[in-house]
Formats: C-alpha cells, sequence, structure tokens
C-alpha cells in the first residue's frame, strides 16, 4: 500500500527536468528517441555500426555527436569532469561507470581492474561522486564464471585463472575500503550471478562490519529475488555486517527467456511486469524496516517507485538526504525524474558511463534495444521531450 502521495513530486515539470539543454540539444535528443523508439531501425542500426567498426568506416565522429554524447559521460575519468560539475550545480551525484566488458585476455582484465581502482580513488577526493562501480565480465571471462556457477570441475589452469579474478576482486574492494568508498557491482546473466553473489557476501563480511563498502546488485525481474535478498540480509545480520545492496528491475530479459527456451528450462523471470513491480515496491518497504542494517539504492526509471520511496522517507519523517539511502537513473535518460528528486532534496545520483567510442558500444546498443523494446521509454522521454518544446514556445 503506497503511503500518502508526496505532494511536492512532480514529474510532469519539464522546465525543471530539461533546465540545462538548450532547444538544440533538444530537438537533437528528440531525434534520438524518436529512432530508438523504431524496433527495425535499432536493429539494422546495430548492424550497421558493428560492420562500420569492423570495417574501420570513419563513423566514430557521428556515433560521438550522437547516441555516444548522450548516453555517454566521456571518454576518460578526467573527460567526466565537466558532467560530473554540471550535475552537481543541480544536487545530482555521479557514479563513475568503466564500460570495459567482452574482453579475453589477462591483460586486459588487469588494465580495466587497474581503471576501476582509479574511479574509487577519484571519488574519494569528489563529495560529488558518492559510489564506484564494477561489472565482474569486465575482470573475468564470461565462461569461466558460468562453469564455476555451475559447480563444474575446474582444470588446473582455469583454477589458477579464477584465483586471478578473485584477486581482481579484493583489489576492488580492499582500495573502496581504504579510501571509505562504497563499491557496488552490477548484476549479471543468473547463470553467472551464483559465483558472484557467494564472493561479494564473502567481501561484505570482510570488509563491512562497520559500513556497507562492498554493496551487491539484484534484478528484481527474477521471481527469486526477494527470497535471496531475504536470505543475504539474514546472513548480513548473523554475520555482525551491513548490508549494501541497490536494486534495479533488470536487464537480461530476452537473452534469460532465449537461453531458458533453449536449454529447456523453466524461464528465472517473473511471469509478467506487474509482477516484477509488485515485488521491487514491496522490498522498499523491506529495506526501510531495516535501515539499521541496510543501506540501499533504488536505481529506476519508474515514477511510481520513486514516488514510493521519497513518500516513505518522508513519511517517517527522515532526512531527504539520509546517508543509507540513494535513487540513481542512467545518464540520459529519466532526466524529469532525476531533477524534480534532486531539486526536492533526496539523494539521487545519475549512472555517467565512460570510454572509448568503440568500448561503449556494447552499453549503447543495450541503451537502443532497452529503449525499443520496454513498454512507453522512448514514448515517454518522447512525450516529455514535446512538452518542454511546446512550453519553451509559449513562453
Amino acid at each position: 500500500m503506497l503511503p500518502e502521495k508526496n505532494h511536492f513530486l512532480n514529474f510532469e515539470n519539464t522546465e525543471i527536468a530539461f533546465r540545462d539543454e538548450s532547444n538544440a540539444s533538444l530537438r537533437q535528443a528528440y531525434q534520438l528517441f524518436k529512432l530508438m523508439n523504431n524496433k527495425t531501425l535499432v536493429c539494422i542500426g546495430k548492424q550497421f555500426v558493428r560492420f562500420a567498426l569492423a570495417a574501420r568506416f570513419p563513423v566514430n565522429n557521428i556515433l560521438r555527436k550522437t547516441i555516444y554524447r548522450h548516453f555517454v559521460g566521456g571518454m576518460s575519468i578526467e573527460d567526466c569532469s565537466r558532467t560530473i560539475a554540471r550535475l552537481a550545480k543541480r544536487n545530482v551525484f555521479s557514479i563513475l561507470d568503466y564500460a570495459q566488458e567482452g574482453e579475453e585476455s589477462e591483460a586486459a582484465f588487469d588494465a580495466t581492474c587497474q581503471e576501476i581502482i582509479r574511479t574509487i580513488e577519484f571519488a574519494q577526493d569528489n563529495p560529488a561522486v558518492p559510489f564506484s562501480v564494477f561489472k565482474i565480465t569486465g575482470i573475468a571471462r564470461f565462461y569461466l564464471l558460468a562453469k564455476v556457477s555451475s559447480g563444474s570441475v575446474l582444470t588446473n589452469a582455469e583454477s589458477a585463472e579464477y584465483r586471478l579474478v578473485e584477486e581482481r576482486v579484493d583489489a576492488i574492494f580492499r582500495r573502496g575500503y581504504e579510501l571509505d568508498v562504497p563499491v557496488m557491482v552490477d548484476a549479471e546473466e543468473t547463470w553467472i550471478q551464483p559465483v558472484l553473489d557467494e564472493m561479494v557476501m564473502r567481501k561484505m563480511a570482510q570488509y563491512n562490519k562497520k559500513k556497507a563498502i562492498v554493496q551487491n546488485t539484484y534484478q528484481m525481474y527474477r521471481h527469486d529475488s526477494v527470497e535471496r535478498i531475504k536470505k543475504h540480509h539474514q546472513m548480513a545480520r548473523e554475520g555482525g555486517f551491513r548490508f549494501g545492496l541497490k536494486i534495479v528491475r533488470g536487464a537480461y530479459m530476452e537473452k534469460e527467456r532465449a537461453r531458458a527456451l533453449e536449454k529447456g528450462y523453466l524461464p528465472p523471470i517473473q511471469p509478467d511486469k506487474e509482477s516484477t513491480d509488485r515485488d521491487f515496491n514491496n522490498i522498499i518497504h523491506y529495506f526501510m524496516d531495516h535501515l539499521e542494517s541496510i543501506d540501499f539504492m533504488v536505481a529506476t526509471h519508474n515514477e511510481e517507485s520513486s514516488r514510493l520511496l521519497a513518500s516513505l522517507i518522508d513519511a517517517r519523517e527522515l532526512p531527504r538526504n539520509h546517508r543509507g539511502i540513494y535513487f540513481s537513473q542512467l545518464y540520459g535518460m529519466s532526466d524529469h525524474i532525476t531533477y524534480n528528486l534532486a531539486e526536492q532534496g533526496y539523494n539521487v545520483a545519475k549512472y555517467v558511463p565512460y570510454g572509448e567510442v568503440k568500448t561503449m558500444m556494447p552499453y549503447l546498443f543495450r541503451r537502443a534495444e532497452e529503449n525499443s523494446s520496454v513498454k512507453g521509454q522512448s514514448n515517454r522521454e518522447l512525450k516529455m521531450i514535446r512538452t518542454e518544446m511546446k512550453r519553451r514556445r509559449s513562453v
């Protein structure tokens, strides 16, 4: 049941949402989301970009001035500084996300690990960057993670390789502990999530005695997420350490369905969107009932879930900038939620991915596919932009 509606939150206020955008940038964003609203065009565009990059066609400048500029903070940590400062002026935090993934070499994994550590060190000196984040698939082979998760026996070479993965994970969380910077690890596909859960819970027990430095991520489209969260929370309570986590609705539904069909098992995802929404909102109530032992982030582009958490914070007369409660949205999306929450004093952060154009393409493909497949996502962005353009013409 929703608490009394927060009357201060007006997610329809486009003047606040797009205050920093020029008329030209609004028109460009409108054309971009209009393109992404067409699933066929997204599919064709994805294949063309892959071909163009492989053939070394000069498309980097085109990409950089369009989809890259809209969804990416910059090419490097330093390059993101202007983006971070601009968001900070609007009371919005930034979470730097080095989007390297899909590599296979140990040298690439080591380089990515060092870059993630650099984001932690950058966050220590910048109050506008309260967290660091990483994907385990950026520092380990997917196949190896799947094999460990399945419980299969590793070869000697694989065992040695996995020890290196554990060393990288520990180096990242240890640096967060040393510098007092919380580090979130992103969720992955269900068939590699078991090894991630096991590893992260061990690191929570090691580093979260006083503060939630190590934080996991849970995809609520999984029908077992509520059970897993409560189980892990109980482990934290029994182990005497703080439980840190982020919830998202999820990003791998189509892939999960396809694999379940191919392998002949029941899909691990919810039967419908309503079930996902129900579990997502119910677990927010659970978090609020256990603030003494949980730090959490609600990462969502959903207005109802955002309003729910804001209303619960106010109903319990908690400070809106409570240190253990954050909202989050992706850079380039749902600015109407982000900036209206920030305007009212809630802790809200943008996930700011960065990297070279080629490095960012898997991330950008997911954003394009998400906007073309998620019901109403691009339509909502288009509606908001149209409303603001119309408002500006009338003043």
